[in-house]
């Protein structure tokens, strides 16, 4: 006897066959696991046909009267949902193990277990379960024993006591005769089972797949969890946390991601006492590389403000840097601006919605002078727009979520939609309740509808009183 393997849950449909000949269940179907039963014969299901191999096995057999799969799916199917509710990859773990070995002992003779965890190019025991002899963690088995290669390519194996490659004093130190197991995240983890003589090996391994499956999509979400987590964690640590006292101007700013990690950013620079550095982002994509790629463009705008480069040349060591990326998000749509409090307001857009300055009499620029989008091309050039920034003016930033939100009929906000909003401002706005407005109009626009982009926008106001 040897090893007999499945193949892995995605390699291969398990599938059982009732007496009818027709299919007990089929396997996976978008990431979920189905189970389709036919019609039971006389009140019980019974186990697939032995082959050949298998056959002289059957008769030797002392578990008892065959498998009854209806119960059998029960048990896969409500050891499943323990799998999804457990907390974080440890507690799946457990949770697998003390499962399979309460669930299954009297179906497939599981009656004890054994967690290994990857180390380098050995496995490192961390714990045993049910009834398995009790064997002090660290104990070590290197990554090339053969039950363990086979597990790794196979997914799930079972072992007997004379198959090829095992090693008999290591098997009787862990009270071990035949045995399962199962690789999971990736071959981080070996699950090992006890398995009683006689157990239906393709009962077993069928059944160890469809688990191995349920718990590799866990691991999987466990991880995009913590991938958006620790995006998340960037993003906040870049935005700013207060807005900064800067008279004669007050300024406010808010960010809604369509999803819990975007790609847009803003940030607020003290240059000197007498200069502020104000820039939006939209950066190319969602998620960690966006948050990723937010905190290069962070960073680099302060290390170039820091270093006194001019602001074109600080736009253009920008995309150098985006350009070298090997981020996914290798493009970004840029406006940074250096606003004096004399009101001289230096800028640089870098393929960015153009912001507005829309003076006290109601007259509206759009700031456009700058260059491409940060990134596609090495060596682009930019120049710099200047505007200057009188008592009851507005400059406002935007990204395009904000002016490409969509109403009935896909009916775009717009720039004009938008105008008119601030246009019929009070006079006495706060740059705070501006941008609320603005978050308020689009909502109000799209009836509500989930955002399908992500929507900043920051309103400067110079307020009377500040220097000509």
């Amino acid at each position: 006897m040897g090893v007999q393997a499945s193949g892995t849950a995605e390699d291969r449909k398990p599938e059982a066959i009732s007496e009818t000949g027709l299919p007990l269940f089929s396997s996976f179907a978008h990431d979920k696991i189905i189970f389709l039963a036919s019609p039971p014969v006389h009140g019980r299901l019974h186990a697939p046909p032995k082959t050949d191999r298998n056959r002289s096995m059957t008769a030797v057999q002392t578990r008892g009267p065959a498998v009854d799969y209806r119960e059998l799916m029960k048990k896969v199917e409500h050891l499943v949902d323990a799998i999804e509710r457990a907390d974080d990859i440890e507690a799946t773990i457990r949770t697998v193990i003390e499962g399979i070995i309460a669930a299954f002992r009297e179906e497939l003779g599981i009656w004890g277990g054994r967690v290994y965890r990857r180390r380098g190019q050995e496995y490192v025991l961390r714990g045993t379960f049910g009834d398995a002899k009790s064997v002090e963690p660290g104990l070590t088995v290197p990554r090339t024993y053969p039950p363990i290669d086979a597990c790794l390519q196979e997914g799930a194996v079972f072992m007997a006591p004379d198959a090829p490659g095992v090693d008999t004093e290591l098997e009787e130190e862990l009270g071990v005769q035949e045995f399962a197991c199962v690789e999971v995240g990736d071959g981080v983890y070996i699950l090992a089972f006890n398995v009683a003589p006689g157990a239906d090996r393709e009962d077993v391994v069928f059944s160890l797949q469809i688990l191995r499956h349920a718990i590799n999509q866990k691991i999987r979400q466990e991880r995009m969890v913590e991938v958006f987590r620790e995006a998340r964690k960037i993003q906040s640590s870049i935005l700013p946390r207060r807005m900064p006292d800067f008279a004669p101007f007050e300024i406010a700013g808010r960010v809604e991601p369509m999803e819990s990690v975007g790609g847009d950013f803003f940030d607020l620079i003290r240059v000197t006492d007498k200069i502020l550095g104000v820039a939006i982002a939209d950066v190319s994509g969602h998620g960690l590389p966006a948050a990723l790629q937010t905190r290069d463009i962070h960073m680099g705008l302060r290390m170039g403000t820091a270093r006194d480069f001019k602001i074109v040349r600080t736009v253009e060591r920008l995309n150098e840097i985006i350009h070298q990326s090997t981020l996914t998000s290798r493009f970004v749509a840029l406006f940074y601006g250096e606003l004096e409090t004399s009101g001289t307001f230096i800028y640089v857009n870098a393929g960015h919605v153009a912001p507005l300055h829309l003076r006290a009499d109601g007259e509206a620029r759009l700031l456009e002078s700058g260059g491409p989008v940060l990134g596609p091309l090495p060596d682009a050039a930019y120049e710099r727009g200047v505007v200057q920034v009188r008592p009851g003016d507005l400059l406002v930033f935007f990204t395009d979520g904000i002016v490409e939100a969509e109403g009935p009929g896909s009916e775009e906000l717009g720039v004009e939609r938008l105008l008119d909003l601030l246009r019929s401002r009070e006079p006495e706005a706060t740059a705070r309740e501006l941008v609320e407005g603005i978050f308020d109009r689009v909502e109000e626009f799209t009836r509500a509808a989930p955002p399908d982009d992500d929507r900043t926008a920051i309103v400067v106001r110079r307020t009377d009183g500040g220097p000509e």
